[in-house]
């Protein structure tokens, strides 16, 4: 009997269950085919001597092949890395050679990016959508294959890069469990068994619409088709296609970034108002800061069924708030799950109150892939490990965010961290989206600046600019706030929402020294 946590059980059990629904144009896999097709793949790895522990990369839109890969990789024992599909030639070169792939799927979307990369030292290149120069069409080198599982499955897992906003992208490199697929002390299957305690399972229907190369669309997915959910996968993230997802496939469960939600409030309410959001039982968001006013207005909308967990790629350690919590602490991304502490620059453990790097104890081993200083970097003597966030405890233990340390703000010799200014500054109507940066500044070093997309760009100007300093020293201390406003089309985010705030401090910093990458 196949194990109960893994596809192959549901495909046996509920072969004809809808598995994955390619969200634009309406594209179906049930279990029996994602158990047949990543089975195929999963022999043709073995065949062309792709062995156990070895390296897949995957560089795709987000597509019908996309998760028959990952499972394949995942039943194969491998690592599997989802690049992102923004990256340029050089970066993915990078992210190749970092992670020693031995293989590339890669689409035929991505032909100018793959035109430029050296792929010689790959055993295997196979193009999972469309035609590719030199690469083997998917369901060509599937079709020879046997759909059943081979011999020696074991369990996998992803080892993803950071998006590199601070710099350059690090592989977060966590130990093969080299079990039997499903097996219960997996790493990768307790992730699945924690879902459950959300109501997943058969029967549920998640909508994911963010792209597969992050972390938490990758795993969640992948974890819910261990429990024979219905994935279904948006292409491409649209606020009013989201909402008609939700009403035609009554949507259960579902994950967003803070960013999304912006975009869904700015729907006309007469448009929102037309589709049926009452099948969501549970909503997720992490991955950025999440405005109090922004948050407020989804939990009136959608009720108490939005929740919040922090945690990062590196599986350290995570906090988790329910809708109900988030009311009685605004603000909060929750109670702790596991030990934390909260430390100051003299590496001495804080009182409740005080913000300081948020450390976390316990958590699963893991390492950034080929750079042991960058390791060490982020582990304290006591072997606490950070992500790099500032943050406080309240006296009920519920931990907020302040901002991250490699967006301190230095000037005139003051630490100022400016997510406290870009929280203030987001509030206010006249702003889609904000920036706090430290610029260069003969007599302080730095100086702070806003950097805003306004919701009415007409309105862009002086005028504005003054209203938003002045609504910002309102709020908070002035040396925390901005001392300018500059204004643009559009910030630089990737599509989870990260800020990319290294790109906006080269504009600003070019023929300066840098005091903080």
């Amino acid at each position: 009997m196949p194990n109960e946590l893994t596809p192959t059980y549901h495909a046996v059990h509920r072969p004809d269950t809808v598995a994955l629904v390619m969200a634009g144009t309406g594209e179906e896999v049930t279990y029996a085919e994602l158990e047949d097709r990543s089975n195929r793949f999963a022999h043709l790895l073995r065949s062309r001597g792709i062995a156990q522990g070895e390296h897949v990369a995957i560089l795709m839109e987000n597509n019908r092949a996309y998760l028959e890969v990952v499972w394949a990789a995942q039943r194969s024992g491998l690592y599997y890395t989802a690049i992102n599909r923004h990256l340029r030639p050089g970066e993915v070169q990078y992210v190749l050679e970092d992670c020693g792939a031995v293989a590339l799927v890669a689409s035929e979307s991505m032909a100018d990016v793959v035109a430029d990369l050296d792929v010689s030292g790959l055993r295997l290149l196979v193009s999972g959508a469309g035609d590719l120069p030199g690469f083997e069409r998917y369901d060509d080198v599937i079709a020879g294959q046997p759909g059943t599982p081979h011999p020696d499955e074991c369990e996998g897992r992803e080892m993803l890069y950071s998006s590199g906003t601070t710099g350059r992208p690090k592989g977060v490199c966590k130990t093969l469990a080299a079990t039997s697929l499903g097996d219960p002390s997996a790493p990768t299957v307790q992730i699945a068994q924690n879902l459950v305690a959300q109501g997943a399972g058969p029967g549920t229907v998640y909508l994911s619409p963010a792209p597969l190369y992050h972390s938490a669309p990758l795993v969640y997915s992948t974890s819910l088709l261990r429990l024979g959910a219905t994935v279904v996968v948006m292409e491409h993230f649209d606020p009013a296609a989201c909402l008609e997802l939700i009403e035609r496939y009554r949507v259960t469960h579902a994950q967003f970034v803070p960013t999304m939600f912006v975009r869904l409030l700015r729907l006309p309410p007469e448009e929102r108002a037309q589709w049926d959001t009452s099948s969501l039982q549970v909503v997720l968001h992490a991955a950025a800061p999440c405005p109090i006013p922004v948050k407020r207005q989804m939990l009136d909308w959608w009720g108490p069924i939005i929740h919040e967990y922090y945690a990062g790629t590196e599986d350290i350690g995570s906090t988790f708030i329910t809708a109900e919590e988030w009311l009685a602490h605004p603000g909060s991304v929750g109670r702790p799950l596991s030990e934390v502490h909260i430390v100051g620059e003299d590496g001495e453990e804080l009182p409740v109150g005080e913000a300081g790097v948020v450390y976390f104890g316990g958590g699963r081993p893991f390492e950034y892939h080929n750079d042991p200083e960058k390791t060490a970097s982020v582990t304290d003597p006591r072997g606490w490990r950070t992500l790099g966030d500032i943050g406080r405890l309240d006296d009920e233990g519920y931990l907020y965010l302040t901002d991250r340390q490699a967006h301190m703000i230095i000037s005139g010799g003051v630490n100022i961290y400016p997510q406290e200014a870009e929280n203030v500054l987001a509030s206010h109507p006249a702003v889609t989206d904000v920036a706090v940066i430290g610029v260069p500044d003969e007599e302080m070093g730095e100086a702070v600046k806003a950097v805003v997309q306004a919701t009415d760009p007409t309105a862009a100007g002086p005028e504005l600019a003054e209203a938003l300093l002045a609504h910002c020293r309102a709020e908070l201390a002035t040396y925390k706030c901005p001392r300018t406003v500059d204004f643009v089309d559009e910030l630089p985010r990737d599509p989870s929402g990260k800020l990319y705030k290294r790109l906006l401090r080269e504009r600003y910093w070019a023929g300066h020294d840098s005091l903080v990458i």
